[in-house]
C-alpha cells in the first residue's frame, strides 16, 4: 500500500510540474497577412496596430508570454494562405490565429480554424459570410454590408434617387453591391446600372466613362485598399467627374489619408459610410493617434485600428480564460465582449462573434487648409445584416 501511495504521489507531482510548465509556455499567435504585394502598406499599418497595443499593454497575459509568428501570403492567394495557416498549426504549434488582410484568405483560414479548432481573430477580412465558416471566430474590423448598407439607407433618405454602381468583382465587392442596392431600393432609390471590375485592375478610365455616359445623379464605388484608390481618383478627375456635381459615394478606402492627398481638392464632396477616421472627435482617438504617430511617424488608419482592436480581443479573452487557449473557451470569452475603442463604442455579437459598432456618414471637406472626412451622421450599434451563426 505504501508503494502505491508513493507512486500516486509521484504521479501527482509530475502532473503538477507538467501543468506548471505548460502554464509558463508562451502563447503563440500565428498571423497570416500580405506583407508584400498590393496590400503591403495596409498590412504594415495593421501590424503596427498590433505592435502598439503590445507596447502599451505588455507582452504577457495571465502570466504567459505572447509570441507573434508572422507569415506573408503576398496578396490575394487563398491556396498559399491556407498552406501557411496549416503550417502555423502543424509546424509552429500556434495557439491562436489572427490577421488576414483580404477576404479570400479569410475564408480558407476560417475553414482551417473549424477543422483544427483554433480560435481566430480577423483584423480585416471584411466579407460578411466569413464568420459563418467556423465556430471559433471573432472579427475586430468591420463588415462591408454593415457599412455600405447603412450608407445606402442614408443616401435614399437624404434625397438621392438615381445611382450607378461600380464594384470590384470579388467577395467584398459583391457584398457591397448587394448591401447598398438592397437598402437603397428599400428606401425608395433606383439603381440605373452597374459594372464589376477586376480585383487587380490598374486602369479605371473606361469604367468611369461608362458611368459618366449614363449621367447618374450619384455613383457608388467599392474598390479594395492599397494602390487602387489613387488610381480611381485619377480616372475620375481625368474624365471630369466632379463630386460637387455628381455625388460620389464610397467606403473608407477611397478617402483615406493617402488617396485624399493624391486627389487634392477634387475629392471635396465625396461621401463615405465607414467606421473610423483619424479625425474622429474623442479623447481616446486623440490619444491613439498621438501614440501611433510617436511610434511609427505616420498617422494610423482603419487598418491600424483593426490590428489594435484585434489584439484587445485576444488579450481580454485570455484574461477571462486565465491563459487557457482552448478554442471553445476563448470564443465564449470573446462573444459579447464590449469596450471603448478609438473608433467609438464597440462590441462583439454574443451569438456570432461579429463586430457591432457605429457607422459614420462622412463628407470630404477642407478644414483649416486640410482635406478631412467630416462626420455628418452616425448610426450606433450597427450589426452585419448577413451574418448567421454556424450550426
Amino acid at each position: 500500500m505504501r508503494k502505491v501511495l508513493v507512486a500516486v504521489a509521484g504521479l501527482a507531482t509530475a502532473l503538477a510540474a507538467a501543468s506548471a510548465a505548460n502554464a509558463a509556455d508562451p502563447i503563440k499567435i500565428g498571423m497570416v497577412m500580405s506583407y508584400s504585394g498590393q496590400f503591403a502598406d495596409p498590412t504594415a499599418q495593421m501590424d503596427n496596430g498590433v505592435k502598439l497595443y503590445m507596447k502599451q499593454h505588455g507582452d504577457t497575459v495571465a502570466g504567459r508570454k505572447i509570441e507573434i509568428i508572422r507569415k506573408d501570403d503576398g496578396g490575394i492567394n487563398p491556396p498559399l494562405s491556407k498552406r501557411l495557416t496549416q503550417e502555423l498549426i502543424v509546424r509552429d504549434k500556434v495557439d491562436i490565429l489572427a490577421g488576414y488582410t483580404n477576404s479570400p484568405s479569410g475564408f480558407v483560414a476560417a475553414d482551417v480554424s473549424q477543422e483544427a479548432k483554433k480560435f481566430t481573430v480577423f483584423m480585416l477580412a471584411a466579407t460578411s459570410g466569413i464568420i459563418t465558416h467556423s465556430k471559433y471566430l471573432a472579427r475586430a474590423s468591420f463588415t462591408i454590408p454593415a457599412n455600405v448598407g447603412t450608407l445606402g439607407t442614408w443616401a435614399a433618405k437624404s434625397g438621392i434617387k438615381r445611382v450607378y454602381m461600380m464594384t470590384t468583382d470579388y467577395a467584398p465587392g459583391k457584398d457591397a453591391e448587394a448591401a447598398f442596392t438592397a437598402n437603397f431600393k428599400a428606401a425608395g432609390g433606383e439603381i440605373i446600372g452597374s459594372v464589376r471590375m477586376p480585383p487587380a485592375n490598374p486602369d479605371f478610365s473606361a469604367y468611369v466613362q461608362r458611368a459618366k455616359d449614363l449621367n447618374p445623379e450619384a455613383i457608388f464605388v467599392f474598390i479594395p485598399g492599397g494602390t487602387q484608390p489613387a488610381a480611381l481618383a485619377k480616372a475620375l478627375a481625368e474624365r471630369g467627374v466632379d463630386p460637387k456635381k455628381v455625388k460620389i459615394m464610397t467606403t473608407g478606402e477611397m478617402v483615406d489619408e493617402q488617396p485624399l492627398a493624391s486627389m487634392g481638392d477634387a475629392a471635396i464632396g465625396i461621401i463615405s459610410g465607414w467606421h473610423y477616421d483619424i479625425s474622429h472627435d474623442s479623447q481616446m482617438n486623440k490619444d491613439f493617434v498621438k501614440a501611433y504617430v510617436a511610434e511609427f511617424h505616420r498617422n494610423p488608419d482603419f487598418f491600424a485600428l483593426g490590428g489594435y482592436d484585434g489584439m484587445h480581443v485576444i488579450y481580454e479573452a485570455l484574461k477571462k480564460t486565465n491563459g487557457d487557449t482552448d478554442a471553445a473557451k476563448l470564443t465564449a470569452a470573446a462573444k459579447g465582449m464590449s469596450w471603448e475603442s478609438p473608433r467609438g463604442p464597440m462590441s462583439l455579437d454574443p451569438v456570432t462573434g461579429d463586430v457591432v459598432q457605429t457607422v459614420y456618414i462622412r463628407r470630404v471637406e477642407k478644414v483649416g487648409g486640410k482635406l478631412v472626412n467630416v462626420e455628418v451622421a452616425k448610426f450606433p450599434a450597427v450589426k452585419d445584416p448577413l451574418s448567421m451563426p454556424k450550426k
